[in-house]
């Protein structure tokens, strides 16, 4: 296998919060998901709620192992620490059973003996021992060889230790190892010597009641501790092994899982905390090297050029998963990879255009093609969107003013004439921007709405306006208005907006919409059913308008390449706060590191003591060699990352691994066309002479391990195509029996020409051609199959070695 890979979608509410016992009973609180204990989103602050709704939704890749995905209920507390209301924690193994499905669930209290996470990798032997009158006894090692993924404590690397003991009925030895200093990934190979039976001529005082022990009541048992130093250390978690694993053999290695304490979920009986509403929707991927994924892909990727369209593996795929959604994210990303989309996007829309009737409600349904288009303008125009949107967007969720119009809405106080005002300013500004922004669209969607407008055209030629509704009905409704009034889930700002900041970008979308699609169609009134908006939008209907949208429509429906011109506003990409280790000085002769806030343009890589205040340090976009992971060793410091440039390397911890991963990520992507790009980097740093890695001590000296990220195609995504054919697999597996129906149904359409009697097994599926189709069905069943042989070995394999205490 060449690994897995997951990623994790949700939104939240909480409700029955436990109120607080004075006068004011209202909590402020926030949310926060966490891998284990690190916590990798937090949503932002509802006040005064006891049912706060959050309504935040987080798509993340999962970048490394983890037990549990947990979401913490905090009380924000402005002077003490937050409180911890209560947690959800779920098992990684029971993701599965509730993806896809909204679940209430209730708080559990967080207990500090049940917030574990880790492993240790121990091994015991029995020897036998002859004591100095001659008797046999027996004697227990232990081997504590090391830890591995213990948690950060207050953010950092905790300072472990472990002890051993050896517990009986009548005994409990206990022995300590050292303490190793800032790590989550601890080397002990420290060994314990246990006597674990007593012969009847031993003589010595015994602290024992019983001369002969049974080793089968006998356990080891190791307690991981975080050293406090001067306060009280911290419990990390215990593992407990029963001597008589040894009954069979002399010798026992494994790696087990940290558990918490046997009385860290007997609480007694607490208050009722209450609930939170998840939706999680959780994805994991067992991916195969590439090579069992050629004929598949091979499969897909001639979907396009199958005539008719409807006889394709990929339209197959689309008929027979449950959820369309499902089948289009990757077979939209794989195809986009290979440069095919767009035919097969224009093919799938001409048989949307068969259906249509009125040229008025072109492309307006939920269909295969329109999902494709929509997806793949989420792919490739998250960069368009931040170019044009972003810094209006910022402007409206960051000022406070009043944009309501509806006079049943208005708040005391609030004045309707400057409201609309505001209103108009927001609108006229940002239609402004989306106009003036065709040199920023990406070229794959100026081909696809060039091949849209051209079929429009042809299937309503007697209607001048459709080549534009074809194109606005995409570019306006599906793409900038959606984007406007849900800027979070295009990444288009961090969290979900306010009550009131929702309701200005409701209003906005809406204006915007309506003039794209009124623009286009060339109406003389608006669709709107409210009076308010109708009256507001009077204001809008002037003849420039109707020119600006028809101009703009054409800009992006051409097929010359877009360019952006050299001199355009740099792309501000990302930003927030992590550290970074000193580049000069030292101080007491240690290098430190420190807080710093980090901003990303598509021009430079700035650190500033501040967010607003002047750059301390600056790296150009064109001078970065490399991005890759810092290994853990050079610092003792988790989710660290390093930018190589034309001067010292950059090393920067991120504040957790799924910020790290997001950094990495875009920082490659905005560098990947530089010149002099390196092939090979040093994964550890240079330290005391050399580097720590390959110890060369040229600190110029050529890097020992190839660099991850490879050349870029064209497109501004990167797509792990194996992944995407590995969905696309699960997914013709799960829906084997639709794939059974429709194989029947083509069958049945072949043989028997008349009047169909029994519609319902086949009326759902689109087959226009039952013989093409059935032959791509077999093709793709037997192809279903070879892939099934190699899933079910290391399904089995998996199975035998996943257990808990095994290796």
């Amino acid at each position: 296998m060449n690994g897995k890979r997951g990623s994790v979608d949700h939104e939240s509410e909480a409700k029955n919060l436990l109120p607080y016992l004075g006068p004011n009973k209202m909590r402020d609180c926030f949310c926060t998901i966490n891998l284990d204990q690190e916590e990798v989103y937090r949503t932002q602050v509802v006040e005064k709620s006891l049912s706060p709704f959050f309504s935040e939704e987080f798509y993340f890749e999962i970048p490394r192992t983890f037990q549990y995905l947990s979401f913490y209920v905090y009380d924000k507390n402005v002077l003490q620490r937050d409180l911890r209301i209560g947690k959800v924690a779920i098992k990684k193994e029971d993701l599965c059973n509730h993806s896809g499905k909204e679940t209430w669930f209730s708080l559990q209290p967080v207990d500090s003996n049940s917030e574990v996470q880790g492993k240790v990798h121990l091994e015991l032997k029995l020897n036998e021992l002859i004591t100095e009158n001659g008797t046999v006894c027996q004697q227990l090692v232990v081997h504590i060889i090391a830890c591995h993924g213990l948690p950060l404590i207050n953010g950092q690397s905790c300072d472990p230790y472990a002890t051993v003991s050896v517990v009986g009925p009548s005994r409990n030895d206990q022995k300590k190892t050292k303490v190793k200093k800032k790590t989550s990934n601890p080397q002990f190979n420290e060994i314990f010597y246990f006597e674990v039976t007593r012969s009847s001529s031993y003589t010595r005082k015994s602290q024992f009641q019983v001369e002969e022990e049974d080793i089968e009541k006998l356990e080891i048992r190791i307690d991981l501790w975080n050293n406090g130093n001067l306060v009280q250390d911290i419990f990390l978690g215990e593992i407990k092994v029963p001597v008589n694993v040894l009954r069979n053999d002399s010798s026992h290695q494994a790696w087990y899982l940290l558990q918490p304490r046997d009385n860290g979920n007997k609480s007694s009986k607490t208050d009722d905390l209450g609930s939170l509403r998840l939706n999680i929707c959780y994805t994991e991927d067992y991916v195969l090297p590439s090579e069992y994924y050629g004929p598949l892909k091979t499969l897909l990727l001639k979907s396009p050029d199958v005539q008719p369209i409807s006889a394709s593996a990929a339209y197959i795929l689309g008929e027979i998963c449950r959820d369309k959604n499902d089948a289009v994210l990757p077979l939209v990303r794989l195809l986009l990879h290979h440069d095919k989309l767009v035919p097969f996007a224009t093919a799938v829309a001409e048989l949307d255009l068969k259906d249509t009737q009125d040229a008025n409600t072109i492309f307006r349904g939920n269909s295969l093609a329109t999902r494709c288009l929509d997806e793949m303008m989420k792919i490739v125009g998250g960069h368009y969107l931040k170019v044009t949107l972003k810094p209006i967007l910022d402007e409206i969720c960051e000022s406070s003013k009043s944009c309501e119009i509806d006079p049943i809405k208005l708040k005391e106080g609030d004045n309707v004439e400057n409201n609309k005002e505001n209103l108009r300013y927001y609108v006229d500004k940002l239609f402004s921007t989306i106009v003036k922004s065709s040199m920023s669209c990406p070229t794959v969607m100026c081909d696809t709405f060039y091949s849209l407008r051209q079929m429009a055209t042809q299937r309503f030629p007697n209607d001048p306006h459709v080549q534009y509704s074809a194109v606005s009905s995409f570019v306006f409704l599906r793409f900038f208005a959606v984007a406007v009034v849900s800027p979070h889930t295009f990444h288009l700002r961090p969290h979900h907006p306010d009550a009131q900041t929702i309701r200005t970008l409701t209003l906005i979308s809406k204006t915007i919409q309506t003039l794209g699609s009124w623009g286009s169609l060339s109406k003389s009134k608006s669709s709107f059913k409210e009076t308010f908006m109708c009256e507001f939008f009077k204001m809008f209907q002037e003849e420039g308008y109707i020119i600006a949208v028809k101009k703009f429509l054409d800009e992006i429906s051409s097929t010359e390449t877009k360019e952006s011109s050299g001199t355009s506003e740099p792309v501000h990409l990302k930003e927030g706060e992590m550290y970074k280790r000193a580049q000069g000085r030292t101080r007491i002769g240690k290098k430190n590191f420190k807080k710093r806030w980090f901003c990303l343009t598509s021009r430079e890589l700035t650190y500033h003591k501040q967010p607003g205040k002047d750059a301390i340090y600056t790296i150009p976009v064109k001078n970065i060699l490399a991005v890759e992971k810092l290994e853990e060793s050079s610092f003792n410091k988790k989710n660290m990352f390093q930018v190589i440039h034309m001067e010292k390397p950059l090393y920067v911890q991120a504040n957790n691994c799924v910020e790290a991963n997001e950094w990495i990520d875009v920082l490659c992507r905005v560098s990947r066309c530089n010149q002099n790009r390196l092939s090979l980097y040093h994964p550890s740093a240079y330290l005391n002479g050399n580097w720590l890695c390959c110890l060369e001590t040229s600190e110029s000296a050529l890097g020992c391990k190839p660099c991850t990220a490879g050349v870029p195609a064209d497109i501004q995504i990167d797509i792990d195509e194996d992944r995407e054919t590995e969905r696309i697999y699960s997914l013709f597996t799960l829906s084997l029996l639709k794939l059974q129906k429709m194989e029947e149904a083509c069958g049945t359409i072949a043989v028997y020409q008349g009047p169909q009697k029994e519609p319902d097994d086949y009326s759902n599926f689109v087959i226009e051609d039952s013989v093409t189709t059935f032959k791509t069905i077999q093709q793709i069943k037997s192809i279903i199959e070879k892939l099934d042989e190699p899933h079910e070995k290391y399904r089995k394999k998996r199975s035998s070695s996943a257990k808990y205490g095994s290796e």
